[in-house]
């Protein structure tokens, strides 16, 4: 098993560059068919979390609000200059993402785009930015080839 790292991630996610889990389980498999559907290997990794969150500089968004819209667009804008190692809250799943799109295209206001986000359950993803958190707070479970 190889370990994770920052390193690899992708710019300019929901969160920003870091490795992302989540505790929804079907969530994760959602994920993991995008690499079957392109014919690739797809693995379902679960991992343990564990952390004292007065260690670490922690940022948690228990809903859809202004703060998670704002600091959302930050990040898909790569504009994002915050240090926190762990990023907490909801997911920009499929309908979340059609309207944020239509936001960042000026089509929706940061008002509309709140009213229809108010009604999307928050699927939750942990966003794991600083390198030491992960070394140190992450232990690998197990892996599952699907």
């Amino acid at each position: 098993m190889v370990m994770p790292d920052i390193i690899h991630s992708r710019n300019y996610l929901d969160f920003g560059k870091g490795f992302y889990l989540t505790s929804i389980h079907e969530q994760a498999v959602r994920y993991a068919q995008r690499f079957l559907r392109r014919q690739r290997d797809a693995w379902l990794n679960a991992y343990e979390l564990d952390y004292d969150p007065s260690e670490w500089k922690i940022l948690v968004f228990d809903s859809y609000d202004k703060h998670w819209l704002r600091f959302v667009a930050n990040c898909r804008a790569g504009k994002d200059v915050s240090d926190f190692d762990l990023i907490i809250g909801g997911i920009a799943n499929d309908k979340v993402i059609q309207t944020l799109d239509r936001y960042f295209e000026d089509e929706l206001s940061e008002d509309e785009t709140l009213g229809m986000l108010k009604y999307e359950r928050t699927n939750i993803q942990y966003c794991i930015r600083s390198q030491k958190m992960l070394d140190d707070c992450l232990k690998h479970i197990n892996s599952i080839q699907l």
